[in-house]
């Protein structure tokens, strides 16, 4: 186990403690379709477990002795639930802000003056990566932090520009990379910041330059993509602006704010991952604590008794978005979670859909808009309602998609949209009120049948089709792990598949490689890759299957894919042949392109990508839990293309430092 962090809130007074009921958080209340597979369970495990127990500090158990904590607010024995209508805990004009949380309501509001027209230039970021202790939601617990902060700060460029970010690890002990997510990364494919496919981690003590050229527009964001180091706070906002495209869409709002919201753990993630991939224990992700909105939210202290091992500061509060009434907010939301979906929505205000996972679509409404873990929306809220009351923003989470109960959770999380003068203020009852629509009970996309595209893309007929099975299977030794059409991921250890195509191919043993079909060489069974385009560019439908009765957002590194059907049931191949694969215009019309889509319980989709991208790029159930449980795939595009390129020195020196 790795060490503490030497960090600790600095003294005051008593902490409040407690502890549900031991398995609380684990009790299994479904069973999911399980494949048997045997031989060699223990040994993947444990290979998976020495990257994944590495990512980051030693941790309290639940029942010691919290260290003394206490800064402003003082932690307190008691606590009840927050009355509507009165002052909010730790809000108003004297509020202070640890030293370690990110300023959001000033860092998170984009600058509408913003020039999208200047030419291109090279833009520099330090990102610095430490541990220590805050309490998001009150409760002190370990974790991490970029630039001293939590969140992360705010990455903005424009399209065309460069990216110049240096990341420098000052962990302990333990490595870390960051992922780009929904970044093409074309011609820079060793910058992905995928652990053991596009590069080794970044050592503790050093740093690493990712430098590229962005090629695209829209609502994305960066994180950790070592084990599951993210959930513990290495994430952050990234937003490129575009020309055209966003100029028309700024006609519809007048204010830029983006919104995070998450689900929250008290424990560090790598106790809560060995948990969850220990014998006997199938089927038991992992239920948070809290939710967060921007990197706060308010959590009941009471929940805990006083022998937890918990220091909490039942004076925390939400986060309040002060918007001036009588405006339109584009609300660039983004689920930075480890888990869970929420159900989105803003009492007394409907919501615009402009834009999902980058793409800007033809404004639709909603009362209440799903968003699944690592999934991109932006929706425009019209502040048109009563001055005389706050509103809540509500971050409802989808628990029908919970594999158990946990006592202290709060499944609605909330944060409080102000008009101009009052932000100190809970809600009313009386006017602000949750609209009555109800709710999703599994997990799934909005329909995507109802966000056209502004830009209309028919995708091109395809030349290639593959299917993709997952589910989870139990072996010998009972250790659930994740099956991709048989196999079940665990990263390289001092290499990448990346490395060892390039390697490959440049010395001649290109026939391996450059394969339309399952590339087996030299790795053994725990790395399902595909190849694609090995000489001409190939147009790739993937018929993705699930064999298990949970919800899964998939996202594809590196890529867009064209969503051109979901369902359940028996797969219509003959209107597939006739109509899909050759791209009939009746067919395929203006379907929507993202690249994170959730795949429902014994659910298919349907989707189709352009293999023009040389590079290796992961596609991945992006819950925390299944990508450690091994729920990942790869795909190698023009692999000759990867030979006859030389990989960055700095890139592959990472790997001989491991």
């Amino acid at each position: 186990m790795a060490e503490s962090p030497s960090s600790s809130p600095e003294k005051g007074g008593p902490s409040t403690t407690a502890t549900p009921e031991k398995g609380d958080k684990m009790t299994s209340v479904r069973k999911r379709y399980r494949v048997f597979w045997l031989g060699g369970a223990l040994a993947l495990i444990i290979l998976a477990l020495a990257l994944g127990l590495g990512l980051g500090l030693g941790l309290r158990s639940r029942n010691s002795t919290s260290s003394s904590a206490a800064v402003s607010p003082s932690p307190s024995s008691t606590s009840t639930p927050v009355p509507t209508g009165t002052p909010l805990p730790g809000a108003g004009a004297n509020a202070k802000l640890e030293d370690w949380r990110l300023d959001t309501s000033s860092q998170y509001v984009l600058d509408m003056n913003w020039d999208l027209n200047a030419a291109p230039t090279t833009r520099h970021y330090d990102l610095v990566i430490s541990e220590g202790q805050g309490w998001p939601d009150g409760v002190v617990r370990d974790m991490l932090f970029i630039n001293g902060k939590f969140p992360g700060p705010l990455i903005e460029a424009n399209m065309g520009d460069r990216l110049v970010v240096n990341v420098t690890n000052k962990l302990s002990k333990n490595a870390t990379t960051i992922h780009w997510h929904g970044l093409y990364q074309n011609g820079t494919n060793w910058y992905d910041g995928t652990t053991g496919i596009t590069q080794c981690g970044i050592p503790a003590g050093t740093s690493f330059v990712y430098n590229f050229t962005l090629t695209q527009f829209g609502t994305y964001w960066y994180h950790s993509h070592y084990g599951t180091q993210y959930s513990d706070g290495i994430f952050g906002p990234l937003i490129i602006h575009g020309t055209a495209g966003e100029s028309d869409a700024r006609k519809l709002y007048d204010r830029d704010q983006i919104v995070l919201v998450q689900d929250w753990y008290h424990d560090f993630s790598t106790a809560l991952l060995v948990a969850y991939l220990a014998p006997d224990n199938e089927n038991t992700e992992p239920i948070p604590d809290n939710g967060l909105i921007n990197g706060q939210a308010w959590f009941n202290c009471s929940s805990y008794s006083a022998d937890s091992g918990y220091t909490c500061y039942d004076n925390n509060t939400y986060t309040v978005l002060t918007l001036p009434a009588d405006t339109r907010t584009r609300l660039r939301l983004i689920n930075t979670g480890s888990f869970t979906e929420f159900e989105f929505s803003v009492d007394n205000h409907s919501l615009s859909v402009i834009e999902a996972d980058s793409t800007l679509v033809q404004p639709h409404m909603v009362h209440r808009l799903p968003i699944h873990v690592a999934q991109r929306y932006s929706v425009v809220l019209n502040t048109n309602q009563s001055t005389g009351s706050n509103y809540w923003m509500r971050a409802e989470m989808v628990t029908f998609c919970f594999t158990g109960d946990n006592p202290v959770l709060d499944a609605t999380t909330k944060a409080v949209i102000s008009y101009s003068g009052n932000d100190s203020i809970v809600p009313s009852e009386s006017l602000s009120k949750d609209w009555g629509d109800a709710t999703i009970e599994i997990c799934q996309d909005l329909d995507p049948s109802l966000l056209v595209p502004v830009e209309q893309k028919i995708p091109p007929a395809a030349t290639t089709m593959w299917r993709i099975d997952f589910s989870f299977g139990i072996g010998g030794n009972q250790l659930d792990r994740a099956k991709v059409n048989g196999t079940s991921w665990t990263p390289l250890m001092n290499t990448t598949t990346l490395m060892e195509v390039n390697k490959g191919v440049s010395t001649g043993n290109a026939s391996l490689w450059e394969v339309d079909g399952q590339v087996t060489e030299p790795w053994g069974t725990d790395q399902f890759v595909v190849g694609v385009g090995g000489r001409e560019v190939d147009v790739v439908d993937v018929l993705l299957y699930s064999l298990d009765e949970g919800s899964h957002p998939f996202h594809f590194h590196g890529h867009q894919f064209w969503i051109l059907e979901t369902g359940s049931g028996p797969f219509d191949w003959t209107s597939y042949h006739e109509n899909i694969y050759t791209s009939k215009s009746t067919a395929v019309q203006n379907v929507l392109r993202r690249d994170t889509l959730t795949v429902e319980p014994y659910g298919w989709a349907l989707i189709r990508f352009v293999a023009d991208n040389p590079g290796l790029w992961a596609f991945h159930c992006h819950i925390t839990w299944h990508m450690e449980a091994g729920l990942m795939a790869q795909f190698v595009s023009r692999a000759y293309v990867l030979g006859g390129t030389e990989l960055p020195a700095d890139v592959t020196a990472l790997c001989a430092a491991q």
